[in-house]
């Protein structure tokens, strides 16, 4: 059975959360939901959530699964939110802890793997309704990321992006060129029509965003890891990129909070909630 799958692009942070499912009236997946938020101001909106949830009810899908690819640097989860509004169980991949344990020095509480309902090994199976899937380990943007296999589609996360784009960085904590490497050939050893999505996607000028793509398609085009490209390659690519960029404009708030499942912090006794900017720690 082909999974159906509906797609939302989030402009202020480049993210596409896809709902798939199989028909009309049937157990969906969410996966990689976003919950708005303004760094100028600090306040919380759900709009980006509350479109996926209009599209839930509209056709009658009951959510199995709230499903997140990695600890997101560049958005905040919405997860929380959506399990309020219409159920569903919160996953990502065990290798969470390694990255909780990676920013426990900054954060007096940078969240429990408890509060995720469910930690996915490496390759382990799992049902959204009719539908088969299969958690893919695949680190190196980070040691947790996951593609989540359902049918001939892969939702690949962080791992690629488009053709014309590339690859994500692997120079936060734990992550690895090498292992990116051999991740991205893993997926793209499978077969040549497997349909591929992305979790970002930022386009070059004068093209609109877009978000899939094949294992053919990355295989010739893409231009980080199209067939050809060494390991060795990629590395001094990747490394000498990475050197280069940015810290993402969210990446202390939404790591706060999405290594809590997607929990806001607890109110302090002022009965405000706070998010902790650690000083000269990057």
């Amino acid at each position: 059975m082909q999974a159906q799958i509906q797609a939302f692009f989030d402009d202020a942070t480049a993210t596409i959360t896809y709902v798939v499912f199989a028909g009309p009236g049937t157990p969906c997946a969410i996966i990689d939901p976003v919950l708005d938020f303004d760094p100028r101001s600090g306040r919380t909106a759900t709009a980006s959530a509350d479109r996926v949830i209009d599209f839930v009810r509209a056709n009658a899908l009951s959510v199995a699964w709230l499903l997140e690819t990695h600890a997101h640097a560049d958005h905040l989860s919405a997860a929380p939110y959506l399990a309020a509004q219409v159920g569903g169980k919160t996953g990502i991949g065990a290798g969470i802890r390694s990255v909780q344990r990676a920013f426990s020095p900054l954060f007096a509480d940078p969240g429990e793997t408890t509060r995720f309902d469910h930690l996915f090994e490496p390759d382990e199976t799992f049902a959204i309704g009719a539908l088969q899937a299969r958690a893919l380990h695949v680190p190196g943007h980070t040691p947790a990321d996951m593609a989540y296999a359902v049918g001939d589609a892969v939702f690949v996360g962080d791992t690629l992006f488009m053709p014309d784009v590339g690859t994500a960085r692997c120079d936060f904590p734990g992550g690895s060129a090498a292992l990116m490497y051999r991740s991205v050939r893993r997926i793209l050893a499978l077969p040549a029509a497997t349909r591929l999505f992305m979790c970002h996607d930022y386009p070059p000028d004068g093209r609109a965003p877009a978000w899939q793509s094949t294992v053919a398609g990355q295989r010739a085009h893409n231009i980080h890891v199209h067939d050809g490209v060494s390991e060795a390659d990629f590395v001094a690519m990747r490394s000498a990129r990475d050197a280069t960029l940015a810290m993402p404009t969210l990446i202390l708030p939404a790591i706060q909070v999405n290594l809590r499942a997607g929990q806001l912090p607890p109110p302090e006794e002022n009965g405000v909630r706070y998010l902790k900017i650690p000083l000269n720690a990057f």
